[in-house]
C-alpha cells in the first residue's frame, strides 16, 4: 500500500502509512461518534498539519486520489474539523472501503463553503498538497 503523502509550501514534507497515522495526536477511535453511519478509525488533518508545518501563508490544500485521476483545491478553513479515515476494524482501509485513505469532513454545512462543495467524503487520498494559492481541481463545480 502506498503512503499518504503531504508536501508542498511545507518544512517537513511526509509519506505516512496506517501505523504512523495511528501515532499522530488527534486520534478518533470511533468515528461514527461525530458523523452517524461512519465507521473506522481516523486522524484529525490538523494533526498532519501540525508534523508537516505548513508555511504561514499556506491557504489550500489540494487533495488528490492515490491514481491522480481526482483532485480537489480547498480551502485550508473547509477543513478544520476534518478526518483522514485510516483503518476499520482494526486493519487498514480496502480499495474496496475507499482506502487506502479517504478525507471526511464531519459537517456536510461546511461542505458548501470553502471549496469543499463536494468533497465531503474523499476516497482513495494518496496526496495532500499545500499551497498558498488554489491548486488542481478536477471537480465540475458548475
Amino acid at each position: 500500500m502506498d503512503p499518504l503523502r503531504v508536501e508542498g509550501a511545507v518544512a517537513s514534507p511526509q509519506a505516512f502509512d496506517a501505523d504512523q497515522l495511528g501515532g499522530l495526536d488527534g486520534q478518533v477511535g470511533d468515528i461514527s461518534s461525530l458523523v452517524r453511519g461512519r465507521t473506522g478509525t481516523a486522524v484529525r488533518f490538523s494533526s498532519l498539519m501540525d508534523a508537516v508545518h505548513p508555511a504561514a501563508d499556506v491557504r489550500y490544500a489540494t487533495l488528490e486520489s492515490a491514481d491522480g485521476s481526482f483532485a480537489a483545491s480547498v480551502a485550508l478553513e473547509a477543513l478544520a474539523e476534518a478526518l483522514v479515515v485510516y483503518r476499520k476494524d482494526g486493519v487498514p482501509l480496502t480499495v474496496e472501503e475507499g482506502g487506502p485513505f479517504r478525507l471526511l469532513i464531519p459537517d456536510a454545512a461546511v461542505c458548501r463553503s470553502g471549496g469543499a462543495d463536494r468533497c465531503a467524503a474523499v476516497k482513495f487520498l494518496g496526496r495532500i498538497t499545500l499551497s498558498p494559492h488554489p491548486g488542481r481541481d478536477t471537480r465540475d463545480v458548475t
